[in-house]
């Protein structure tokens, strides 16, 4: 499960961490990483994904 998560945050950040946390702090945070940047979301998503 964790495998499609990572995909997800790779192709669509927002969507690899609603998957992980739901829709919670992280979400909207991951949404702004990711309008004012696309890399820096998918970092996130990653950390996200990763932490727990």
């Amino acid at each position: 499960m964790d495998l499609i998560r990572i995909l997800a945050a790779i192709f669509l950040p927002p969507l690899g961490v609603f998957l992980q946390v739901g829709l919670g702090k992280d979400f909207w945070i991951n949404i702004l990483l990711t309008f004012l940047g696309y890399i820096p979301g998918i970092v996130h998503a990653v950390w996200v994904i990763a932490r727990k």
